[in-house]
C-alpha cells in the first residue's frame, strides 16, 4: 500500500512583531471551495484562523487551512480596495478576469386575486330539490322492480 503524504504548512499570524508565514500582502492559491486553485492576496487577519482574502477570488473570509501560502508577497495595506490589488497583481504579470455582477432585476409584485376583482355578488344557489325527493325515487323504484319480478314470475 501507498500512503500518501500531507504537507503542512507552518502558519504564523501576527505575534509581537515576529516574521510570519500568513501576514498581509502575501500570495497564496485557494485550495478549497469554489474557488479553488485560483490565486488570492490576504488583505485582513480577521482572528487566528480567519483572514480576509481577495485577487483571482471573490472578496471574503477564509480560513487558513483552505490556503496555501506561495513564496511572494504583495505590497498593499491592510484592507486594500479591489482597485489596488488588481494594479499590484499586474506588477507581477498575473492578469485578473473581471467579472461584472448580474444587474439586479425587479421582482415582480403578484397581483392579489382579491384585488384583481371587483367583489360581484354572488349568486344564491337554489336549493337541491332532488334531496327532498329522494325518499320518493327510492318507493318508485322498488314499485319498478316488483312489477319487473311479477311479470317474470307470471311467465
Amino acid at each position: 500500500m501507498r500512503i500518501q503524504q500531507r504537507y503542512v504548512f507552518s502558519v504564523f499570524l501576527k505575534t509581537d512583531g515576529e516574521s510570519k508565514m500568513m501576514d498581509i500582502g502575501r500570495l497564496c492559491l485557494k485550495i478549497a471551495g469554489r474557488d479553488s486553485g485560483k490565486k488570492c492576496v490576504i488583505i485582513d487577519t480577521v482572528d487566528k484562523s480567519f483572514v480576509m482574502i481577495d485577487g483571482e477570488t471573490r472578496r471574503r473570509k477564509c480560513n487558513l487551512k483552505h490556503l496555501e501560502p506561495l513564496a511572494q508577497t504583495l505590497n498593499i495595506k491592510k484592507g486594500a480596495a479591489h482597485k489596488d490589488i488588481v494594479s499590484e497583481f499586474k506588477k507581477l504579470g498575473m492578469e485578473l478576469v473581471e467579472t461584472k455582477p448580474r444587474p439586479h432585476k425587479e421582482k415582480p409584485k403578484q397581483k392579489r386575486v382579491a384585488d384583481a376583482k371587483v367583489s360581484e355578488p354572488k349568486e344564491e344557489k337554489a336549493a337541491k330539490p332532488a334531496a327532498k325527493d329522494a325518499p320518493e325515487k327510492k318507493a318508485k323504484a322498488k314499485a319498478v322492480k316488483e312489477t319487473k319480478l311479477e311479470k317474470a314470475a307470471a311467465e
